[in-house]
């Protein structure tokens, strides 16, 4: 099957993050740091990883300093240089992009994720393109989009990450009403966004991962409100389903909710347990707070 490549990606990075307040009340959340690097970081070096030559930004009316943290820091690095510290020059400028290939949109209102990809319409143009939801810090051998863009490949269409959660939990995301299952494919029949446990079709979820076509924003023009008042992605994905191929991918690594205090908490933890320079230290500290594994 012959596929258009996926050339962009869209960063949804309006929100306030009002779970992490005060703290993100002056410091965006799409900023806040996974030990060393701001979470919207690692989801642009997903996005790179997969082949992705255009970053889109859509940010509310709150400060953020998301774009500002790709550009080259002239005086930082002359002082960096001066005092010798190459080490942290070449990680300062390992995030640096071109202008021509980071933009920014703006989100008027809070209106919902749906809302929020829709503003980037006239950016992403029309060809397919990726939506990466930074709240999800996905780690593992390989990066989940570049999973997504070699499955995306065989399957054409529309593509979303899933794993499954707890049935408890369904109601905290878009479930699937699953079809056929090809290894660690499954072709998607339907989506309900945020179902109650006993009404939700299956526990498979999907997360901040996305591989959409431009008619989705034909349906997201609609301006129909779901779940929680607001306009919703998966309302519009629904609508693709039948039209065009729909499969979810059940990705290998882990998924950290850093939406949440806990999930961020954990995604430090996990990251710095990676990290040869901070292993061993990280493990004597949990070990003195009664774990560390």
């Amino acid at each position: 099957m012959m596929t258009a490549p996926v050339r962009k990606a869209v960063f949804p990075i309006a929100g306030l993050g009002t779970r992490f307040l005060p703290a993100t009340k002056t410091v965006a959340k799409e900023m806040l740091p996974v030990v060393d690097r701001p979470l919207i970081q690692y989801g642009v070096e997903e996005a790179l990883a997969a082949g992705i030559e255009e970053m889109i930004f859509v940010m509310g009316s709150h400060p953020s300093g998301a774009r500002d943290h790709f550009r080259r820091a002239g005086e930082l690095n002359a002082v960096l240089e001066a005092r010798g510290k190459r080490e942290a020059l070449e990680a300062v400028n390992a995030c640096v992009l071109p202008d021509e290939h980071l933009h920014v949109v703006h989100q008027d209102a809070p209106l919902g994720l749906g809302h929020a990809v829709w503003c980037a319409r006239d950016l992403v143009g029309d060809g397919p393109f990726a939506v990466i939801l930074p709240d999800d810090l996905v780690t593992g051998a390989r990066p989940c989009l570049v999973q997504m863009t070699g499955a995306y490949a065989e399957t054409g269409g529309n593509l979303v990450a899933v794993m499954d959660v707890p049935r408890a939990h369904t109601s905290r995301y878009g479930i699937l009403d699953i079809g056929e299952t090809a290894g660690n494919l499954v072709a998607i029949k339907g989506l309900v966004e945020k179902p109650d446990p006993a009404d939700a079709p299956s526990t498979l979820s999907v997360i901040g991962r996305y591989i959409l076509q431009p008619e989705i924003f034909s349906h997201l023009a609609a301006f129909e409100k779901g779940a929680g008042g607001e306009i919703q992605l998966t309302d519009a994905m629904a609508k693709l389903i039948g039209v065009q191929p729909f499969h979810g991918l059940r990705f290998e690594g882990t998924r950290f909710d850093c939406g949440n205090k806990l999930g961020f908490l954990e995604a430090n933890i996990a990251v710095a347990l990676e990290r040869p320079d901070m292993r061993d230290q990280t493990r004597r500290l949990l070990a003195a707070y009664g774990g560390g594994g």
